[in-house]
């Protein structure tokens, strides 16, 4: 396992190296991984510092807001990069207060966000406000911000401005529409950007005859573009770590920008639309809760159960394979519809009203629970609509570890504090320990952590600069 480290962190001297895991101990580990921490109370402590994960050693300056920078910032902190995250003094990050507020008037998708990240109040808007950030910089190898386009040119704290105090910068952007072109200088959220990227129209129901959007988009109840578009920023951040080795190992200085848009995000998930249209002049629209040109897949309505027998159950069965699906036409007692007719996916969907219309009539008479046994009995994928109750029950998801109980430490309360139940970081990489460390910290916890331990600030300077508001309490 590969682990990136630097070396000779200052300014203008930056040489990153890697260092290898043996085989043997990355195995040992991986095997004891998930039982030695599921249950475990995470640490608290920022003092924690990873040594087996691929970014320990990777300093992060984040200066993003809400959703789509920080979830770029948490997977990073996730896989060991040590993440300084700033907040405007007083309010911090908006996403403190969203949502559901715990005890404390703090949202637990706060805690989870923020996890593994240092908490430092700074106001950019003002001048000295902004030259700390900027010393920050220099000490970072990587800056996440998802400003609108121009905001940190304004503030001398662009690339033009940082690169040549620290020319391995990686400077991660995540906007709207990108940091150029005609739509750039527009302010970009996730709704907007996930109706323009073609997402919501494919989303909702179609037109019987034509196919086309019927009404108001679906929208999932999610703000999927923001974490898209920071799952982007995250892979084309790596990516740019990896670039930079290359660069510097020849001499060249290896800092570069990574410009992701939630927009381009949204389109790059969005398959085979582009090259239908340019092919064969095919305007892909909604298709319900079934998927254009792949029969049988579909949300097919059961049996309501005997515990809530009031209330509509569906389940999801995907046969789209030849054989799977010849298996399920035999488990439901259609033989019939099996043959030279069905053989293949384009065969079935010319057929796809008669296919789902049996496999509608059989999964009516019989309960989701016993669909999913019959399906996994011959080996069909098929799985119930859960909600995140059933998730975080989920025997699976308890096997695997997915859901860890993350300490909030409270010296008023009476317990000291209480766990937050979060979703542990994926891909599970043999041999590393990618249990959080800490929940989202307390706003401005690590500020003199920061900035008189490792930026150097002096204890007189430190309150001067909290006394004119530079920096939070």
């Amino acid at each position: 396992m590969s682990t990136l480290l630097h070396a000779g962190r200052g300014r203008g001297s930056w040489t990153t190296v890697l260092t290898m895991q043996s085989p043997q101990k990355s195995i040992s580990r991986g095997v004891a991984f998930v039982e030695r921490f599921r249950g475990a109370r995470s640490l608290s402590s920022s003092a924690v510092k990873p040594s087996n994960l691929p970014l320990a050693g990777v300093k992060v300056l984040e200066v993003g807001q809400v959703i789509a920078g920080p979830f770029c910032g948490q997977l990073l902190g996730h896989y060991g990069a040590e993440v300084i995250k700033v907040e405007p003094p007083g309010v911090g990050d908006p996403l403190r207060v969203w949502r559901e507020l715990d005890e404390d008037g703090v949202s637990p998708w706060w805690r989870s966000i923020a996890r593994n990240k240092k908490s430092v109040t700074i106001d950019m808007r003002k001048e000295e406000g902004r030259s700390l950030v900027k010393k920050l910089a220099v000490n970072s190898d990587v800056i996440i911000e998802n400003f609108k386009p121009g905001t940190l040119e304004r503030w001398k704290l662009g690339p033009a401005d940082l690169h040549p105090l620290n020319p391995s910068l990686i400077f991660t952007r995540v906007s709207g529409y990108g940091q150029t072109g005609p739509w750039s200088s527009r302010p970009g959220y996730a709704s907007v950007c996930e109706a323009e990227s073609g997402f919501r129209y494919v989303n909702g129901t179609p037109d019987a005859e034509t196919g086309a959007l019927v009404g108001a988009p679906i929208r999932p109840n999610l703000s999927l573009g923001d974490s898209v578009a920071g799952l982007h920023a995250a892979f084309g951040t790596v990516l740019a770590l990896l670039s930079r080795k290359a660069q510097e190992a020849q001499g060249r200085p290896g800092g570069q920008t990574v410009d992701v848009s939630i927009f381009e995000s949204m389109v790059n998930l969005m398959e085979g639309i582009i090259p239908e249209y340019d092919r064969k002049n095919k305007i892909r629209g909604p298709s319900g809760s079934s998927v254009t040109g792949i029969v049988p897949t579909n949300a097919y309505p059961c049996k309501p159960s005997p515990e809530a027998p009031t209330t509509p159950s569906y389940i999801v069965i995907g046969a789209n394979s030849d054989s799977i699906y010849n298996r399920l036409m035999t488990a439901i007692g259609r033989p019939d519809l099996v043959g030279a007719n069905y053989a293949q996916n384009h065969h079935r969907v010319e057929r796809q009203a008669e296919i789902e219309d049996a496999i509608s009539a059989w999964t009516r008479t019989h309960t989701a629970a016993a669909v999913e046994e019959i399906m996994r009995d011959v080996s069909v994928p098929a799985g119930r609509v859960l909600n995140v109750k059933d998730i975080v029950e989920s025997p699976h998801t308890q096997a695997r570890g997915l859901v860890e109980d993350v300490w909030v430490p409270k010296k008023d309360s009476a317990a000291g504090g209480w766990n937050v139940k979060m979703s542990r970081a994926v891909p599970f990489l043999e041999g590393c320990d990618t249990q959080t460390r800490w929940a989202g910290p307390e706003l401005g916890e690590h500020n003199r952590e920061v900035l008189i331990g490792e930026l150097g600030l002096a204890e007189e300077e430190f309150v001067r600069l909290q006394q004119e508001g530079v920096i939070g309490e």
